[in-house]
């Protein structure tokens, strides 16, 4: 099953389905608003702003599997990331991204481009860059900072031009 065939929840409760983001390159990321690494949600703005032209999209799931970082509702974390960090990449509802209830594609995502240790997403901020036919070209660890990852979307966007 690829990855476009998944449906995803906007933070408003809208069935989406991953295929709208076809032919594109994406960072699909778990977040949450509570956490150390949120303000890397400027640096992933900021990509957005760069490469968006080019063909790059974010996606943002939100999640509360990490020490209860993302406790409101999905719109109030879409909120919270746009009056505070500006972010204006498409943010999906609060997601499980880990365990058996996992959303099939995080499934997806851990199985493509498994951890060091293992393939469980381990905290918030873990980030993949998937190519425009679906395919998961590199996991970053959630301390990685969004600007480390440019080199490899400069290098993935122009692949595709």
């Amino acid at each position: 099953m690829s990855i476009y065939d998944m449906q995803i929840q906007t933070s408003k409760g809208e069935e989406k389905k991953v295929e709208d983001y076809k032919a594109k390159a994406l960072i699909i990321v778990n977040t949450a608003s509570k956490c150390g690494f949120t303000p890397q949600f400027d640096g992933l703005q900021e990509l957005y702003e760069k490469y968006k032209q080019d063909g790059l999209e974010i996606l943002g799931f939100p999640s509360n599997q990490f020490m209860n970082q993302e406790p409101g509702s999905s719109e109030e974390a879409e909120q919270h990331c746009r009056l505070n960090y500006g972010v204006s990449f498409p943010m999906f509802a609060k997601t499980n991204v880990r365990g058996k209830d996992a959303h099939p594609l995080f499934k997806a995502l851990t199985k493509a481009a498994p951890g060091i240790i293992s393939d469980q997403i381990k905290w918030n901020f873990t980030k993949f860059l998937v190519d425009e036919n679906g395919n998961v070209v590199k996991r970053y660890a959630p301390k990685t900072e969004p600007k480390e990852m440019e080199k490899d979307i400069e290098a993935l966007l122009h692949n595709n031009s």
